[in-house]
């Protein structure tokens, strides 16, 4: 952090006197450079920027039009603050024409009502320079080596903003040139309500700040570096300050960062992977119990999955081989065609969403996509986060119930009916036992025949017990067809003519057929 102007009045020396700030209160901010006592007229060729000039006034002339010059020349060379000892060497009040100067040019300017040794002064702020100019480096070195070590341990940039935001003390957010927030870190309040207008933040209040250059404009509330990858931009890194200053190494922290992720992104393909893996992590701790739906809400947001606020749905893909449309990356392209936020998990055989419902984004809207995808899923009850444990087991059921049957489909749960009760009981040893005694004779009769029966039961249920639609849809003659039904009676003893025993046995087959793909 330089050496302010407001900070050198601050020090020890400047105590011993009454002082005074007679113009450029508003420049105190000023960086000090260098100490230079000076009587000379002449003093502002000699000057580089950023001097406190320390004075008894003699060379600034008794005129004011002398002092106005003086003021005009020292203020063009870029001095940090004159300070003017009242003694009654050259003056005992302030001239009111250098005050008047010095307030148009914005220019610093202190009275000291009494003399104090300018060597003093010379010391003591040389040596806070060097003590800050110390620190400063020291700050370097320990940011560079953070930020290494972060590189060397092929650390993700969720990573890198987690270590800047713990740095500056603001909130940090990484987005893509799409503008999506990818990593958001250190979350305030102030923070979290500027993330849900973050498309408004972006493209319109950054952008209206002037033309984009290389790193972009900031704006009052957020500073930004552009993350740049093989000459080409990859995205924008933010802290949003609020309006507060980035002082000290912050401003060096953002920028090491920026590289840090740049170099990281270098290997998109791994870069992918390390955020699937920890989307795959959060879930896994939701379906384990270890965190609740809040704190699931919670910490997607630091992924860059914004949920709060919004109705959840819990959707499970079945996978097929290749994977092709039931991957996790076809889901990630499909909620980003929703325009919705979703944190998606790869669980071996299926993929789940968990996905954040906007206003014109319904749960019927998202039917409609995935069924255009011609997969097999089951979607949840829209739920808040709260109840987000039991939407992932209702889209669980839904899906297991669309994995029994032989056209692709998308099931909601509440469309279900009575399967939900067969999706519930799969999990436990009641729905084996009651396929076993419903179907045990028949299926231990397929076990060792060269033409099973229970395709032909299946059909026939379907058909409601009509045995012409029946021997259609199996592409068997009538003959071949009651010769079949009556050997399903005969292993089964009951009359598949009674409406009761087919409900019995359409629950009984839907069941093993529910069974059977969740065993496959």
């Amino acid at each position: 952090m330089a050496m302010t102007v407001e900070a050198a009045l601050q020090l020890e020396v400047f105590s011993r006197v009454p002082w005074k700030v007679y113009a450029g209160n508003d420049a105190l901010h000023r960086s000090i450079r260098w100490v230079h006592p000076t009587e000379v007229p002449d003093i502002a060729k000699f000057l580089r920027g950023g001097e406190m000039l320390l004075t008894a006034g003699l060379g600034i002339g008794t005129t004011p039009d002398r002092q106005r010059r003086y003021v005009a020349e020292i203020a063009d060379a870029e001095a940090a603050v004159l300070v003017i000892e009242l003694s009654g060497r050259a003056f005992t009040t302030m001239p009111q024409a250098l005050v008047e100067a010095a307030r148009e040019r914005g220019l610093p300017v202190v009275g000291l009502d009494g003399e104090l040794p300018f060597v003093e002064v010379s010391a003591q702020v040389h040596e806070s320079i060097v003590d800050q100019r110390v620190l400063d480096l020291s700050a370097y070195e320990r940011l560079n080596a953070t930020f290494m070590q972060l590189l060397l341990a092929g650390r993700d940039p969720v990573s890198f903003t987690d270590a800047l935001a713990s740095e500056v003390g603001y909130p940090v957010a990484l987005e893509d040139a799409t503008r999506q927030v990818l990593a958001y870190s250190g979350g305030s309040a102030s923070g979290d309500e500027l993330l849900t207008q973050w498309e408004h933040h972006s493209r319109i209040d950054h952008d209206a700040a002037g033309s984009e250059s290389s790193n972009g404009h900031d704006v009052h509330n957020c500073t930004r570096r552009a993350v740049v990858l093989r000459g080409e931009r990859w995205g924008w890194l933010h802290v949003l300050h609020g309006g507060a200053a980035m002082v000290g190494t912050a401003g060096y922290a953002l920028d090491r960062a920026t590289d840090g992720i740049a170099i990281a992104l270098l290997g998109a393909r791994e870069s992918g992977a390390k955020s699937a893996q920890r989307q795959n992590a959060l879930v896994s701790r939701l379906l384990l119990g270890d965190i609740s739906g809040d704190d699931f809400v919670a910490r997607a947001l630091r992924i860059g999955r914004d949920l709060r606020d919004r109705a959840l749905v819990a959707v499970f893909v079945v996978k097929e081989e290749p994977a092709g449309s039931t991957s996790d990356e076809a889901m990630e392209d499909l909620c980003r065609a929703l325009h919705v936020p979703a944190v998606v998990a790869d669980l071996g055989e299926h993929t789940l969403m968990i996905m954040g419902l906007s206003r014109t984004s319904s749960e019927k809207r998202v039917v409609e996509r995935l069924s255009t995808l011609d997969v097999r899923a089951g979607i949840s009850r829209p739920v808040s986060a709260s109840q987000l444990v039991t939407a992932v087991e209702q889209a669980r059921n839904a899906a297991s119930v669309a994995a029994a049957r032989p056209d692709k489909a998308v099931h909601r749960f509440d469309d279900l009916g009575v399967l939900r009760l067969l999706a519930s009981l799969a999990g436990g040893p009641e729905l084996t036992r009651y396929i076993e005694d419903e179907l045990g004779s028949l299926l231990k009769h397929d076990a060792k025949a060269t033409n099973p029966l229970l395709p032909t039961l299946r059909t026939y249920l379907a058909c409601d017990g009509n045995k012409s639609q029946t021997a259609q849809q199996l592409f068997v003659q009538r003959r071949t067809l009651y010769y079949r039904l009556d050997r399903i009676t005969a292993l089964l003893g009951r009359s598949l003519d009674d409406p009761d025993t087919r409900q019995a046995l359409i629950f009984a087959v839907r069941g093993h057929d529910l069974l059977q793909r969740r065993n496959g």
